[in-house]
């Protein structure tokens, strides 16, 4: 049987935890029956989709993103860029690992090995906003500004993305949207937008429980003001797959997307800040990206 090619884009800083295990753990445990492996390291912004697009082309049937889902993105990206039949895999580094988490993805390095090893694939649905690629959740609005400060935070993880978020909350103002989705109108002031292709941002927060990375369409999660003292029961909502329950929050599915908003601001693609204009066009792409899962 002939091997096949496997490359990991290893990101050394994402998450904030240390990558030291990630090539004994790769020598040891991968299937070196299956594959003939290379490893390389990203060293800047970008980087990993250069790589990942390089070893596309070279024809590697699979490339491998360790690290977070800024990492997932990047490396996702690379495949997208020609079309790549190569399929994305992924060992969790991040602070979140939201779509690792979606697709069964166990957090330990060995484990995540297993699945590479197993060779289940998939293809699952991409998503453009202006057309730059995201793969698990983007959005618009608090999640956004939040996403611009935690870029910046030296202390990352879980309690520094809530410490962020406790901080910023109470002056944060809802905004005007209007929003189209597959040519319906809605108007509505909101504390943030959410576009959902997997369930969930990261640590297991599912803003969009029900949503599907094979349904070819999208999650809109719109998020309305809500007063302080609701602010632990909303997460505890995120964090129990029932936020839709809540009086506070609209999931409204669709493939084609149109947000205005009154000025141009930050939005976030999988978790990674931009700047973009006041409008905003997203869209689907269904079975675009093939993917190990587990």
């Amino acid at each position: 049987m002939t091997k096949k090619n496997i490359l990991f884009v290893i990101n050394p800083i994402s998450g904030g935890r240390s990558k030291h295990r990630v090539e004994s753990s790769i020598i040891e445990k991968l299937d070196h029956s299956i594959y003939e492996y290379e490893m390389a390291y990203s060293n800047a912004v970008d980087h990993a989709r250069k790589l990942s697009k390089s070893a596309a082309y070279l024809g590697f049937d699979v490339v491998v993103a360790v690290g977070g889902d800024g990492t997932v993105n990047e490396v996702a990206r690379g495949l997208l860029s020609i079309n790549s039949h190569a399929a994305l895999g992924v060992i969790p580094f991040g602070s979140g690992n939201g779509l690792a988490r979606h697709l069964g993805i166990p957090m330990d390095i060995e484990k995540a090995i297993e699945v590479l090893n197993k060779h289940d694939l998939i293809s699952i649905d991409t998503a453009v906003m202006n057309e730059e690629p995201f793969f698990n959740v983007a959005g618009t609005g608090f999640d956004a500004h939040i996403s611009f400060l935690f870029a910046n935070d030296k202390k990352r993880g879980l309690w520094g993305y809530a410490k962020a978020v406790l901080n910023e909350f109470a002056n944060y103002k809802p905004q005007k949207y209007a929003i189209s989705i597959d040519g319906k109108l809605l108007e509505r002031n909101a504390f943030m937008l959410s576009i959902a292709n997997s369930s969930q941002f990261g640590n297991n927060a599912h803003i969009a429980p029900h949503a599907s990375l094979v349904d070819g369409v999208l999650d809109i999660a719109i998020v309305k003001p809500f007063p302080l003292y609701q602010f632990p029961v909303l997460a505890f909502r995120l964090l129990a797959r029932n936020v839709d329950k809540s009086d506070y929050v609209e999931i409204i599915k669709g493939s084609e997307i149109k947000i205005k908003r009154l000025e141009a601001g930050p939005i976030h693609l999988d978790g990674e800040p931009r700047e973009m204009g006041a409008e905003l066009e997203i869209k689907v792409r269904p079975g675009t990206l093939n993917v190990l899962k587990n």
